[in-house]
Parts: structure tokens; sequence; C-alpha cells
């Protein structure tokens, strides 16, 4: 048995900016009180961080994201870092990887060395204690399957799609495309495109359908989490749960009346394990532009994201399970009714598993492209191009988003 305590987490960059951040959260953020709260955290007060922690979560939530000053979330990310080193040092490691997650989901960029350095030092001292516990004999077996293709009626999923599916024109479909094809027929000429067979060599091709790995290196992190239809609708809420009640939850297939989605998340900056499993596309540094988010998006089975576009080229890598995926060419925009709210001008009023004939007449005519992903397939979507997508199945995908250089056409 090794001790019942974790001994010290380093801080370094949090000894050098407490002076820093103390000051500013007192002068920018009105927080004279958290500034003495951490301060008393510093010098060994477990209740004194927890209660900054709390001051830091209040301000993080007392209105819109965009509207919180910066200052918090640094001094968010620096009382976790108070409070993870107190149950560190008492040997509560999975509370102390929970407010170290936290600290990386909700905090600034500050501290995040110390946030993750943390999490990896926590998680070796798990690993070694689990190995030390099984004789080094740890296995990836009898955790079972995220999907199985035995349990997939494909006649019984398609009637639950949107009306016309499957009926018009279908996505292309090449496989072993190279990067010059892709540029010539697909990437300059602003179409949609299905790559095949460009995923084989991923690790998460064969690890990610297991539920034990999953769990095994990812399952005690906190993660966040959608909860209910899709985004747009009333009683849609967020949620931050470990990643092992979310792969429960898919498993299960989430069959209340609100499913559970990991949606547009930075899974793999937060959780460095699972980024070891992909490989970036050579298809996303086409044009010579930067690679400006790479997401996750896990969830089960009827899971729904709404038309709508985004700014950027959008590489759709499906690595576990299928997906049904509806496309609108950027001309459209006008025909497919835009929220006029701000925050959703990107994302239509139309419903298309129940669309309203009377108030958007002319929708059910429109040109579309469609398909079904498949496991291993990539889907190029070029900007602005609307996009529709169903999880037919438990589902695990990939989105890389890229951008032409400064000036390029």
């Amino acid at each position: 048995m090794g001790p019942t305590n974790g001994g010290i987490l380093e801080t370094p960059a949090l000894d050098i900016e407490t002076p820093g951040i103390l000051q500013r959260v007192s002068e920018e953020g009105g927080g004279y009180t958290f500034a003495r709260m951490a301060a008393a955290a510093r010098d060994g007060d477990a209740r004194a961080a927890e209660v900054a922690r709390e001051m830091a979560w209040e301000q993080l939530h007392c209105g819109p994201w965009h509207s919180v000053l910066p200052i918090w979330r640094d001094a968010y990310s620096m009382a976790c870092l108070h409070v993870a080193k107190h149950h560190f040092a008492g040997g509560d490691f999975s509370e102390t990887i929970r407010v170290l997650d936290l600290g990386l989901i909700m905090g600034g960029t500050l501290l995040r060395v110390d946030l993750e350095n943390a999490v990896d030092k926590v998680m070796a001292v798990l690993e070694e204690r689990e190995n030390g516990g099984n004789n080094g004999e740890g296995s990836d077996n009898g955790g079972g399957l995220l999907f199985s293709s035995a349990d997939f009626n494909e006649a019984e999923v398609l009637r639950s799609l949107p009306a016309k599916s499957l009926s018009s024109k279908l996505v292309a479909r090449r496989s072993g495309l190279s990067l010059e094809g892709f540029l010539r027929d697909y990437f300059l000429m602003g179409l949609p495109v299905i790559i095949s067979d460009s995923m084989s060599h991923w690790p998460a091709r064969a690890r990610w359908n297991n539920m034990e790995y999953l769990k095994r290196v990812a399952g005690g992190r906190t993660v966040p989490v959608e909860v209910g239809k899709n985004y747009l609708c009333s009683e849609w809420k967020q949620e931050l749960i470990t990643f092992s009640q979310f792969l429960e939850r898919i498993q299960s297939g989430n069959t209340c009346a609100a499913p559970t989605y990991l949606a547009q998340h930075p899974l793999f900056e937060q959780i460095k394990e699972l980024r070891k499993d992909i490989l970036v596309p050579d298809y996303s540094y086409a044009g010579g532009g930067e690679l400006r988010s790479l997401n996750a998006w896990f969830g089960p089975a009827g899971t729904v994201t709404p038309l709508h576009h985004d700014p950027h080229h959008n590489l759709l890598a499906q690595v576990v399970g299928k997906k049904y995926v509806r496309l609108y060419a950027a001309s459209l925009s006008e025909e497919l009714y835009p929220h006029s709210e701000t925050m959703l001008r990107n994302s239509s009023q139309v419903d298309l598993d129940d669309i309203d004939d009377n108030a958007f007449p002319n929708v059910r005519d429109l040109e579309f492209m469609d398909c079904i992903l498949d496991e291993g397939d990539m889907l190029y979507i070029p900007p602005k191009w609307w996009h529709y997508v169903r999880s037919l199945t438990p589902s695990l995908s990939v989105s890389f988003w890229w951008s032409n250089p400064e000036g390029s056409p």
C-alpha cells in the first residue's frame, strides 16, 4: 500500500502570477473579499479556498459568458488550484481531478499550464495505484462495445429521417482521394465530399468503441454536456458530469426525453490521452489554411444538431457509429429563414423533422445533398454550407475546422 495522501502539487505559474491576479481582481472586478480569501487559501486555509472558488463561480455565472471579465476566469483557475492542492494532499484524487477539470473548462489561460501538469501528476498516481492493485495486468477487455453493427436496424432508422431523405442527390464519395484531387475537385469548387478509407491508421478507430478503454483513460474526468433535444429548444441545458457517467447514458440508449450530448467541446485539449488517438488529416491544411479548432461530438442515437452553418472549412470524421447529414448550399441562406437574433444568425428557424409548411412554404422544394456517414468516413463541409446532423447510432465524431490565410480567396 502507498501513502494515504498524495503529497504536494507543484504550481510554479500560480506562485508567480498570484500577486498580479489578486491586484487585478480587486481593481477590475471589485473582488476585495475574494482577494482576502485567496490569500488565506495560499497560506493553507482549505475553507477559504472553497469560499474563493464559490465566489469566482458566481462571477462566471452572473450574466452572459461573453460579458464575464477575463480576470475572473483566471481567478477561478487560481481558486481551483488551491482547492485541488488540499484534496491531493489528503489523498482524495477523484475530487482533485474533478476540481482541476473545472478549472480547465471554466478558467482562463494564465494558469492553464499548472492545471494541466497537475492533472498529469494525479493521473500518474492513479495509474500507478491501479497497476499496483492488479500486478500491472491492465486490460481493455470486458467493457463491451459502444456500438455494434449487429444491433443496427437500417430500415427502422431510415424511417426517422426528415422527409425526402436519401431520395435526391447524394454527396459524392471518394476512396483514396489525393490532396491534389481534393483541392481541385472539391475545395476550390466549394463542394462537399465524403472521403473514405483515410482513418484506418488512427488509434481511435480500434480503441474508441471499447467502453473499458474509454473509461480507463477518461472515465473520471469531468466534461460539459448538453441535455435536451437541441440548443434551440427552451428545455435545453448544460451539465457537468464525469465521462463515465456520460458513456453510461449513451450505452443505456438515453431513452429519456432529454438526450445527453457532448457537443463542440475542445475535449482533446482537456484530455490529452484521447488526443493521442487521432491525427490531423492533411486535407485540413488545404489552401494553406490554419487549423482553428478540433472538437468532439459524442452522443447517443437520435441526437440532432439542427440546421445551421459555420464560418470555417469543416472536416467531420466519423470514428464510431453512423450519422445522417443533410446539406444545403450557402446560396440558399435566405430561403432557409435564419434566426434574426445575433447569437443564432447561423441557425435556421426551420425544423427539418417537423417542417411548418405555412411558415416556411418553399423549404420542402429546396435542393439539397445528403448522405449517411459510416465509421471511417470523413465529410468535407465548405464554409457557410447549411447542415443538419442526426446520430443514427451511438456516435463518436471529431470535427476539424480551418480557415484560409488572411486575404486568400
